[in-house]
């Protein structure tokens, strides 16, 4: 009995070893890996749980990145210390490789960091800019 039990504690354990590298093959065909080299130019990914008003637009077309920063070193397999402009001073500076986005547009479409106002945990903060009164 015991001698049973153990040959099929061992068979479940074989099966879900190969289940578990199965899966892990699956998910490895679509695993994209996110590396980035010192002094490459990344979007910096902002929170959408606060919501954010800019030109009028809610939800789903509110910035979900905003303005290009250089890498100035990496942390770790996963992290990346980037250079932030003095105002963000009370941001860290590190952060994690699935918060950052490879940046391939042209430095004349940046948005102003003025225009976009967020908190040291990277929500953005509503600030009403012009009250419409129609009469």
């Amino acid at each position: 009995l015991i001698r049973e039990t153990t040959e099929m504690i061992v068979q479940i354990k074989n099966r879900l070893l190969a289940a578990r590298s199965r899966q892990k093959s699956y998910a490895d065909v679509r695993l994209k890996p996110l590396e980035f080299e010192v002094g490459d130019r990344v979007m910096l990914k902002v929170s959408q749980w606060k919501g954010v008003i800019r030109f009028g637009k809610h939800g789903k077309l509110s910035p979900r990145y905003i303005r290009p920063f250089k890498i100035l070193s990496r942390i770790g397999p996963v992290a990346y210390k980037l250079d932030l402009p003095q105002e963000l001073h009370g941001i860290h500076n590190t952060f994690h490789v699935s918060n950052l986005k490879k940046c391939l547009a042209d430095e004349e479409l940046v948005i102003p960091l003025d225009e976009v106002k967020i908190d040291d945990k990277l929500h953005f903060i509503e600030e009403p800019t012009k009250l419409w009164i129609e009469k």
